[in-house]
């Protein structure tokens, strides 16, 4: 797994604190091979699972579980289909959907042989899978999330897709596209803003070329299902307490998009906007702000 890439863009103090070391571990799936990186001590009290976005890989969010891993913390990071060390036997056919029902049977595997309690961490894409694993398993203890980006909503459709106005096709023209070019596979980098993935152009660069990341091609089939993925409504979602760690500087998708889906939700919620972030948290003194807030997190799962 690629990580050191990533790491050198954080504040110098946290350089060496996340070069927690992976071991590669693997989770057979439907005929896929999926990668799931692993580290910190077996006998940790509490387990942390992290899943990245669209363009993102393990290795790309390794980084933001290091800051926040407090000594004893077991911590995982998944390599969704498409993306990093996974082995996928039918690329083309790869949607949005499996990545909910992959994640959902990961989590009931590991809550099943294992009965510490598991937060889950999303960033940007990532936070609504966790969020909705959440709500279909009813076995996550937190869920914690860079950015909660509704399809259902018109103004995140708009600022997901790189060119707006393909977000807004009708359900039925996006079941058509599915049907006549879902197995096409494009650059996701033509499909979404990669330009605004950091307010570093070099880090932003970094994430577009990644051959494991934003370098992939991605089945036309996988936006357009993502686009009309109907999640579990908020005013229904009951299943874990919600984090919102956005970004204050999100130019890609702005906090106020994240705070009008978390103020819908019936469970408990808390939001830290993360000063002087953008979409890839790395500057200060958000990512300190991100580190606090997920070893408080952690602290109040392990005390109960």
């Amino acid at each position: 797994m690629e990580y050191a890439e990533y790491v050198r863009f954080l504040p110098q103090r946290y350089r060496e604190e996340v070069m927690l070391e992976p071991v590669a571990s693997w989770f057979a799936w439907r005929g896929n091979r999926v990668h799931v990186a692993r580290a910190g001590a077996e006998d940790a009290p509490v387990r942390v699972l992290a899943l990245h976005g669209a363009g993102g890989h393990a290795g790309l969010v390794w980084p933001l579980l290091g800051i926040g891993a407090a000594e004893g913390v077991s911590v995982l990071a998944m390599d969704l289909p498409l993306y990093g060390d996974t082995v996928v036997a039918d690329r083309g056919a790869v949607r949005y959907r499996e990545w909910v029902e992959l994640v959902g049977d990961f989590v009931v595997a590991e809550t099943a042989s294992d009965d510490r309690p598991l937060i889950v961490f999303g960033a940007s894409l990532g936070g609504m899978l966790a969020y909705e694993v959440a709500a279909r398993t009813g076995r996550i203890a937190h869920v914690v999330a860079t950015c909660l980006p509704d399809p259902a909503d018109p103004a995140t459709r708009r600022a997901l897709a790189r060119w707006g106005a393909t977000a807004m096709l009708p359900p039925l023209l996006l079941a058509g596209v599915a049907a006549v070019l879902g197995r096409v596979r494009v650059p996701i980098r033509w499909l979404v803003d990669m330009a605004n993935m950091s307010l570093d152009p070099s880090l932003s660069r970094l994430c577009a070329t990644d051959p494991r990341g934003g370098g992939v091609r991605i089945p036309l089939g996988f936006l357009a299902d993502f686009l009309s993925f109907r999640h579990t409504p908020p005013e229904e979602f009951a299943a874990a307490p919600v984090t919102l760690v956005h970004p204050a500087a999100d130019r890609w998708t702005p906090p106020e998009l994240s705070l009008r889906f978390l103020d819908r939700l019936s469970a408990p919620t808390s939001v830290v906007l993360l000063d002087g972030c953008g979409h890839f948290p790395v500057e200060e003194p958000g990512v300190t702000q991100l580190a606090d807030t997920l070893r408080a997190v952690i602290t109040e799962v392990g005390a109960r």
